[in-house]
This record gives C-alpha cells, sequence and structure tokens, in this order.
C-alpha cells in the first residue's frame, strides 16, 4: 500500500548511494547476495534471541535490497536479477518468522498463521505477474508486475520491527499482521478476477465479427 509512495522518497537517496557503489560493490546479483546473508544473519540472531541484533540486521537486509534495485536501474535491470530478488526476499521474510516461532514458543501459531497468509497472497501476486506479462499489462518498471494490496514490502519492514521492538507482545502484533496480509490476498484475488474479466471482454468484442 505504500510502496509506490515510499520508493519516491527513497529513491533519491538510494541512488546517491547507488552511484558510489555501482562500481565498488559489483553487479546488483552481488548486492542481492551479500542482502541475503545478511537477512539470514537477522533470522539466526533472532532465533537465539539476539533481538537487537535482529532488528539491524533485519534493518541493513532492507536497505541492501533497496540498493540493489538502484544499482539494477542503473546498469539495466536483468530477468535473473528480479528472479533472484524475489526469491530471498521471500526466504528471509519466511525465515525470520521460522526463527521467531523458535525463539518464542508462544509465538508460533501466530507464525504459522503468517506464513499460511504469505503463501496464499504470494499465490496470488506471482500467478498474476505470469499472466500480465501474457496479456501485455503493464508494471511499475520492476521485473514482476505487483498487484496492489494493504499489506507490501514497506509494511512488512515495519511489521517486523514492531514484533522485534515488542517482543512481549508478539504473538498479538503476528495475528493482526497475519489478517493485514490475508486482507491482502483477498484483494489481489479481487483485482486479478476483474481484470482477468475486463481482458477477456475486451478480446471477445475485438474477435466478434461484425455482422451488420
Amino acid at each position: 500500500m505504500l510502496d509506490n509512495a515510499l520508493r519516491r522518497y527513497m529513491e533519491p537517496p538510494l541512488d546517491v548511494v547507488a552511484r558510489w557503489s555501482a562500481d565498488r560493490v559489483g553487479t546488483p546479483t552481488v548486492v542481492t547476495g551479500v542482502g541475503f546473508a545478511i537477512g539470514m544473519g537477522a533470522c539466526a540472531a533472532a532465533a537465539t534471541q539476539q533481538w537487537t541484533l535482529a532488528l539491524v540486521l533485519w534493518l541493513l537486509n532492507r536497505f541492501a535490497d533497496g540498493l540493489d534495485g538502484s544499482i539494477a536501474r542503473r546498469r539495466g535491470p536483468t530477468d535473473l536479477g528480479g528472479f533472484l530478488d524475489i526469491m530471498a526476499d521471500f526466504a528471509v521474510y519466511g525465515a525470520m518468522l521460522v526463527a521467531i516461532g523458535f525463539a518464542l514458543p508462544e509465538a508460533r501459531l501466530a507464525a504459522l498463521g503468517v506464513l499460511l497468509m504469505y503463501y496464499i497472497s504470494g499465490s496470488a501476486f506471482l500467478a498474476w505477474s505470469s499472466l500480465a506479462t501474457k496479456n501485455g499489462v503493464a508494471g511499475d518498471g520492476r521485473s514482476l508486475v505487483f498487484p496492489p494490496g494493504l499489506a507490501e514490502g514497506a509494511e512488512t519492514v515495519v511489521a517486523y520491527v514492531v514484533v522485534l521492538l515488542f517482543l512481549s507482545r508478539t504473538s498479538e502484533i503476528l495475528w493482526i499482521w497475519a489478517i493485514a496480509v490475508g486482507v491482502t490476498a483477498v484483494q489481489r484475488l479481487i483485482f486479478v478476477v476483474r481484470t482477468l474479466r475486463q481482458i477477456e471482454a475486451a478480446h471477445d468484442t475485438r474477435t466478434i465479427p461484425d455482422v451488420s
């Protein structure tokens, strides 16, 4: 929900860092890999209840996720880069929930609830991205076409920060987050069904011969 708005504010400073780092850190894929390693470090820290370290590494992981996109825009984005980026994101998102559930047994059921909602919502957006490409639906310049929803990347960053700051309320916060992701899944379902019906209707209009 906040991704497009935040991207307008975050892109200028990220572009400054990208200009400095583009020739020093290598390809965007290298940044994605480093960011993934940092994200896994955040998960390991959470699993061992090193919560401050987990928070710092989580924020660094998200910074790297933004930086690889900025470098990719300067060098020219690739499908492989987009694929690896989304795989790394999903792996860290899920692993963080596993780590929190491991460290806090009382939050395990809520963490499983979020994972289930991730599975449903993620399936909707990945399937839509493929169908959107097939039907020539334009995206926002990223490798995948994202349907709109309440819980997107920016909200995920905030949700995990809140969890790591308010550990005594982890279960409640995760249940709220599960509901938000579930709402997103429903939003995406409605959006995709409505859009595909519009595409099919337009296609039928074009293919029906004029017999007048």
